[in-house]
């Protein structure tokens, strides 16, 4: 089922939804089956699992050379989507990004999305490897957002990338793109970055996700002003919860986001690891209490792998 028609069959009861990484190279899907089994009680109508581009290891030959290897340390999301589906009968939200594929592979994964009757995608351009500076295209590889965009709305209109195919099938994947209440940390105001939301909704995205947030007031100002700008379709935010102190740190400047003063403050009086994580719960549930009084349509929240502070929250709200 589509994410749209979960959202309308609610009739406007806030849902819950989560997000998954991949295992690393070598670890099996036992992990991934002990976060969902944490949750499964809170009925998440779907579950997103994230997509991740190759990087590069460096081999040293006895000749004293080095060779530059392409490698994904987390591969598998296709196959994981298919087993969370035929294992707990809810829908997978697959990510698909630009890095890291060529158009050629990305069609083909849509394919094989399609057979396997997933209905979801959430399209993003996707990060900088490590050891690029920007984000640098894959050869034959899309480079934005919006170009992943289109090439999945033409194929939801039966247009394949080679014009020879006779009969397409239309595939009709729901997609879902980002949203950045906090303004995308490239973009050189909101109002660019806001600009090329908009044009992806006018090219046909059906809902957006937003990075996660702290302060619910930056959330209502983006809805209000997506709405105002004949952006009606659902706006789900992304959650998550501070759990150490070092997250005060890292959170900020990998998703580019504000941590209010007052929950930093908190958190920067605490004793003790497990104080931490209280602070940051408690705030987590005032957050999520308010956003569904909002009306937010879904509380998805970005496990990282730990769903026990997820458990924690939800458990108080739903």
């Amino acid at each position: 089922m589509k994410i749209t028609e979960h959202i309308k069959n609610a009739n406007g009861k806030t849902l819950f939804s989560f997000e998954l990484l991949p295992p690393m190279k070598g670890q099996s899907i036992a992990n991934i089956y002990k976060t969902i089994d944490a949750l499964m009680e809170f009925k998440p109508p779907f579950i997103d699992v994230t997509y991740h581009r190759e990087d590069y290891i460096y081999k040293q030959h006895p000749n004293g050379l080095l060779e530059r290897i392409a490698y994904r340390k987390r591969p598998g999301t296709v196959a994981i989507c298919a087993a969370i589906m035929n294992k707990y009968k809810v829908d997978a939200v697959p990510h698909l990004i630009c890095g890291g594929f060529t158009k050629e592979e990305t069609e083909n994964a849509l394919i094989d999305l399609h057979f396997l009757g997933i209905d979801n995608v959430l399209v993003l351009r996707g990060d900088a490897r490590k050891a690029d500076k920007d984000f640098v295209p894959t050869p034959g590889g899309h480079a934005y957002g919006t170009d992943l965009l289109q090439h999945v709305k033409d194929m939801n209109c039966g247009k394949y990338l080679h014009e020879d195919i006779e009969n397409s099938e239309c595939t009709d994947f729901c997609v879902g793109v980002a949203g950045y209440p906090e303004k995308h940390f490239e973009a050189p105001n909101f109002e660019t970055d806001f600009r090329y939301l908009k044009k992806k909704v006018d090219m046909g995205a059906d809902f957006i996700v937003t990075q996660m947030f702290f302060d619910n007031s930056k959330y209502k100002a983006f809805v209000e002003r997506c709405r105002a700008n004949d952006i009606h379709v659902p706006i789900i935010p992304g959650l998550k919860p501070i759990t150490s102190v070092k997250q005060l740190i890292t959170l900020p400047k990998i998703f580019h986001i504000d941590i209010p003063v007052e929950l930093s403050e908190a958190v920067g009086t605490c004793k003790s690891a497990q104080q931490v994580k209280e602070i940051g719960i408690e705030w987590m549930v005032q957050q999520c209490k308010e956003l569904v009084e909002f009306g937010a349509p879904v509380l998805h929240f970005y496990t990282m792998g730990n769903p026990a502070p997820t458990r924690q929250i939800v458990e108080q709200v739903f």
